[in-house]
């Protein structure tokens, strides 16, 4: 026969299940939400949001297992698209570096480029948290403390880097993410017919030489998702993936024929610390 007390216990530990449960769900719904009001945010401009059905930047954040309360660096992240969402999710309960190249006093794309990142970041109250530190391509950085991130992201960068700068910032990333912690890379998708030494200069990049070099620096490919992926984009253009909009590089010729094909192919890789 059942007693009186064990009854009790087993009611108590059932509603402290209950409780644990309710907790963890309104904590999942507490990030969803945040991340939802900063990609719906005002501080957001029309035209960047009208990116979002190309760059998918719930999904991808999502993908990457993002959270309010992490610890996450950005590199280069160029004019702040995603800093304008990644800023306010994290805004009061993480923590967001941004990793961008450094101004060097002189009058070049590097040293302008961050001269109008930092007057972005001074703009708008929700990027206030924001840490700023310095990127250099091709050389050692620290992106953030070592062993201090929970999450590094590039978004479309690594084009720009080569295999050199590849090889660089994948170590940058391995030394500032924590033990298990994730590297979330989108880069533009060159088919792997082509030949990569051949079109080095076209804004693709093959999905087997990124993943190379990020296992080279200690990385295991976790999962890749085709949510950015584009089947109509066939990499293969006068002027590189610039001629894809929003860049659009040809201007009005072909106009109606790029846009129909949309933003590049791109790869989502996550890889694991």
């Amino acid at each position: 026969m059942t007693s009186f007390k064990s009854i009790f216990s087993i009611s108590v530990l059932s509603l402290s299940m209950l409780c644990s449960y309710v907790g963890d769900a309104e904590a999942h719904q507490t990030h969803k939400t945040k991340l939802e009001k900063a990609i719906s945010g005002d501080h957001r401009s029309t035209k960047n949001k009208d990116r979002d059905v190309y760059r998918h930047p719930k999904e991808t954040l999502s993908f990457f297992g993002f959270h309010p309360k992490m610890t996450v660096v950005e590199i280069a992240p160029g004019g702040g698209w995603y800093t304008e969402i990644l800023a306010p999710a994290l805004k009061g309960t993480g923590k967001l570096y941004g990793a961008h190249y450094p101004d060097t006093g002189e009058d070049n794309y590097f040293s302008n480029s961050r001269k109008r990142l930092e007057k972005k970041m001074a703009s708008n109250d929700v990027f206030s948290d924001v840490v700023l530190t310095n990127f250099t391509p091709k050389k050692s950085n620290e992106l953030a403390p070592a062993g201090s991130a929970d999450l590094v992201l590039t978004f479309r960068n690594l084009h720009n880097w080569g295999e050199e700068g590849m090889v660089a910032v994948f170590k940058d990333a391995y030394a500032a993410l924590k033990k298990g912690g994730v590297l979330g890379v989108v880069e533009h998708r060159m088919p792997e017919t082509q030949n990569w030494k051949e079109n080095k200069r076209s804004g693709y990049v093959p999905q087997s030489l990124v993943v190379k070099f990020a296992k080279t620096a200690g990385f295991t490919l976790d999962m890749s998702s085709k949510i950015n992926a584009n089947p109509k984009d066939t990499a293969d253009y006068p002027k590189g993936v610039w001629t894809l909009p929003p860049s659009l590089t040809l201007k009005e010729k072909d106009k109606a024929k790029y846009l129909a094909i949309g933003e590049s192919d791109r790869m989502t890789l996550k890889f694991v610390k």
